[in-house]
């Protein structure tokens, strides 16, 4: 019989529409129940798990990602996306977590709080390096609340030709108003800079001042997200438009390894040195820790192995650590 953490990874890994994954652990079930002597059980799987691997991927089950059609003219500016990501799977300080879970409960329980006059904390700021978890907060959001996660694309926002900017926002927050969902603005500090900096160009000071106009007057049940990796250059009055602002850094050791074994599911080994890894992993950020363990994993199911050894976990870490350098 499967172990519970087994089924667990099994059940996540098709639900992420991971075939590899999902293929390699029932593999090691079939394993399992071959060294128990349960023969009949283990052929029969087997033969289901050659049937899996002959078949392509299931188009039906990818991530929905498609244009965002409200009008002609947003066409390419936003993709919207069905995440299923959930709470369970991020790895943050508790501080963060329980922040998050306070906009989640809000917005759940939006009609009573504004029955009394109340509303939800519906627009946040995300501000961190890269990689430490904003954008996956941003489809943990759309995930738990079951709504479409908005993602605007600020590189097609943003334009050389005056005014038009400035338009392109407002069809955005026309449909915030119109269509409910998560609303990502990633890359926030293309428009959120500073007025007073001594770069600043006037077009950009009247897009940031249409951008606070148009979150201030916004009474949508839609979540607006800003993401930003520089912060400190963030006009200072955005702040104060924002119901909240969650803070992002690095994984702490705690937190780093937490990551790890949630990653690699099964194939964590409690017999590793936490302190070893730890010692590799210093200063890399969450996705970048994500990224070594797949890569550790990818190296067994390439290579037809059952689990992996240390030293491959290690060397898919510094493989990643040196690809910044």
């Amino acid at each position: 019989m499967a172990t519970a953490s087994q089924l667990t990874a099994l059940i996540r890994f098709f639900r992420d529409n991971d075939k590899d994954r999902f293929v390699s652990t029932a593999l090691q079930v079939a394993a399992h129940e071959a060294r128990l002597g349960h023969s009949a059980v283990a052929a029969e799987l087997n033969v289901l798990i050659e049937g899996i691997k002959k078949q392509n991927l299931n188009p039906a089950t990818q991530t929905n990602v498609v244009h965002f059609k409200h009008s002609a003219e947003l066409t390419d500016l936003a993709l919207v996306a069905h995440p299923d990501e959930r709470l369970a799977e991020l790895v943050l300080p508790n501080a963060t977590m329980e922040r998050i879970k306070r906009v989640l409960t809000e917005n759940r329980q939006h009609s009573k709080l504004l029955s009394h006059g109340l509303s939800p904390r519906r627009k946040v700021l995300l501000a961190g390096p890269p990689g430490t978890g904003k954008t996956m907060t941003a489809k943990v959001l759309a995930g738990e609340l079951h709504l479409p996660l908005y993602t605007v694309m600020m590189d097609r926002l943003v334009t050389k030709f005056m005014g038009e900017t400035s338009a392109k926002l407002r069809q955005i927050f026309e449909c915030i108003a119109d269509h409910r969902g998560v609303y990502l603005f990633d890359e926030f500090d293309a428009i959120g800079a500073d007025r007073g900096r001594d770069n600043d160009v006037g077009e950009m000071r009247r897009v940031l001042n249409n951008f606070l106009q148009f979150l201030e007057q916004d009474n949508s049940m839609s979540l607006i997200i800003a993401a930003t990796n520089a912060s400190r250059i963030l006009d200072p009055a955005l702040f104060r438009r924002f119901d909240d602002i969650l803070h992002f850094d690095k994984p702490n050791d705690a937190e780093t390894i937490h990551l790890i074994k949630c990653r690699l599911a099964t194939y964590w080994n409690e017999e590793w040195s936490t302190e070893a890894i730890l010692k590799t992993t210093t200063g890399l950020s969450h996705a970048e820790i994500v990224q070594a363990c797949d890569d550790a994993v990818k190296d067994i199911i390439i290579n037809d192995q059952a689990a992996i050894d240390f030293d491959t976990l290690v060397k898919s870490i510094e493989y990643r650590r040196s690809a910044y350098k």
